[in-house]
């Protein structure tokens, strides 16, 4: 079953982007509602069956190329076929971090609801380890992202989350702070939407090379994504992927930079794929000071912690 709710289902929740009021009208006809706000005068277009809500005076978005393009990705996607499924499953074996946090995630989500509505900031593909979410009939799925696709409902920026305050009750948002230029706004944007005692989960790089080109801008340790989401609750955090994993990434780096060749850079992930595993025998404060990625779990909190308090959170080795 798709938990991915239809238009009129989400109709409520909807709010302009640039002043967060409601929207009025259908899908093909829908406004701003706020005589004051400078996007009242325009109406919210769609691209097929996505409703674009974004402010373009203020995304890295461009109006003419989300049109013209049918709001495709930025990013080319291509489909791997069962082969090259099969070898990818290989070389970037889902992470069991992910998977039970986000069974974790999911039941926190349900603590004030039997039926939660989770939104999936960067939904425009199903992220690693989080099919249970799709698989769950119980939750209700709200997802965008910057290009239309089947397991979306709208076309935004997640600078600009074009919902009403406090509306959902769990965020999904993976691998996808690194991709905007002002992450801090974005978990703002979380903490808004968010209804209180709201959960959110979050993984976000730390040592990896650039991915996706010009539309990669940002890095986080551990404690700096922890201070990241300063204004949530800590329940879990830590790495989802180790130093064997970077050190995959950066040895088919490596061969890339030297033969100016992506197809070294594959050969050697096919080469050094089993570095990857060697995360399972490094220890746990060693892991934090040398993590892949990394993972945040907390609730909505009114209280934010302090710079003091962020030294003394430190989780890793040294």
């Amino acid at each position: 079953m798709n938990p991915l709710l239809t238009f009129d289902e989400i109709a409520h929740s909807l709010a302009c982007p640039r002043c967060k009021s409601p929207l009025v009208g259908a899908l093909n006809h829908c406004f701003c509602s706020n005589p004051a706000c400078p996007l009242q005068s325009n109406r919210f277009r769609t691209v097929g069956s996505h409703l674009v809500l974004v402010d373009f005076n203020n995304s890295i978005l461009a109006e003419d190329k989300v049109f013209s393009t049918g709001a495709t990705s930025l990013v080319v996607r291509r489909k791997a076929g069962f082969l090259k499924s099969v070898i990818l499953k290989m070389l970037f074996p889902t992470s069991g971090v992910t998977i039970k946090n986000i069974d974790r995630f999911i039941e926190l989500a349900k603590e004030g609801t039997p039926q939660p509505t989770i939104l999936v900031v960067g939904g425009g593909t199903v992220g690693s380890g989080t099919n249970s979410l799709y698989r769950d009939s119980a939750v209700r799925l709200i997802a965008f992202d910057v290009y239309g696709s089947p397991l979306t409902q709208i076309v935004a920026d997640g600078h600009q989350i074009p919902l009403r305050d406090q509306s959902v009750d769990g965020v999904l948002i993976q691998a996808v702070l690194e991709h905007v230029l002002e992450p801090a706004k974005v978990v703002a944007e979380i903490h808004r939407v968010l209804k209180p005692n709201g959960v959110v989960y979050a993984e976000t790089p730390f040592l990896q090379q650039v991915h996706e080109g010009a539309y990669d801008f940002t890095r986080f340790t551990e404690s700096g994504h922890r201070y990241l989401f300063r204004r949530f609750a800590v329940i879990d955090s830590g790495a989802v992927q180790g130093p064997g994993t970077q050190a995959r990434w950066t040895i088919s780096h490596l061969g890339r930079s030297i033969f100016r060749s992506t197809l070294v850079e594959k050969l050697l992930l096919l080469m050094f794929f089993w570095v990857a595993y060697l995360d399972y025998f490094c220890g746990r404060r060693e892991t934090v000071d040398g993590a892949c990625g990394v993972f945040f779990l907390g609730k909505k909190s009114d209280r934010e912690l302090t710079p003091r308090e962020m030294v003394e959170y430190y989780q890793g080795a040294q």
